[in-house]
């Protein structure tokens, strides 16, 4: 009940950031976090190397993946933080049974990313400032950039340090907080 209006305000933002009226740049919180699917397909993926500032200033190397038009089978995200009380793990999934998760223009800032993939039309070397597999994602003119057509990636699993995205579907929702709980993976 003490995360909904931080669900809810984080959807806002994602939805106003999809519209273009919000920009999808934040501190992060200095904590990673865990993210698993299944699968995930996309019409799209572009991808460049950035740093994210945590609120200290310190910098944390991320790959940025733009993923247009996502659905995922299923998907868990989870964070362990420490507080006064102890180690709480903070975990959200959803799919699975309940059906599919989608989102426009989901932004991941990831440190890595595992599973079996696979490419349509991979562009790897392009500059990044000309990606346009995704709308709207673009690096600095001359770093090195990558893109591809239609992805579908099974055995997700991530370690991000922040995620964005418009128009979120999650049927299925379940929130979970607890002491030491058990993380995605």
């Amino acid at each position: 009940m003490v995360a909904v209006p931080a669900v809810l305000a984080v959807g806002a933002m994602a939805a106003m950031m999809g519209q273009g009226a919000l920009a999808a740049s934040f501190a992060v919180s200095g904590t990673s976090f865990q993210v698993s699917s299944g699968k995930l397909t996309s019409s799209g993926l572009s991808s460049y190397v950035q740093t994210d500032r945590s609120v200290d200033g310190k910098g944390h190397p991320v790959a940025l993946l733009g993923i247009g038009d996502a659905r995922l089978s299923d998907i868990c995200q989870s964070a362990r933080v420490k507080t006064p009380v102890g180690t709480v793990v903070f975990k959200l999934t959803a799919g699975g049974d309940a059906g599919e998760v989608t989102a426009s223009n989901l932004i991941i800032d990831g440190e890595d990313l595992t599973g079996d993939a696979r490419f349509g039309t991979a562009q790897i070397g392009r500059d990044a400032s000309t990606l346009d597999a995704v709308q709207g994602v673009k690096g600095e003119p001359g770093k090195f950039g990558l893109q591809a057509g239609n992805i579908e990636v099974v055995g997700v699993r991530s370690h991000a340090w922040s995620a964005t995205g418009g128009n979120f579907r999650l049927k299925g929702l379940k929130l979970d907080v607890s002491l030491d709980g058990k993380q995605c993976f």
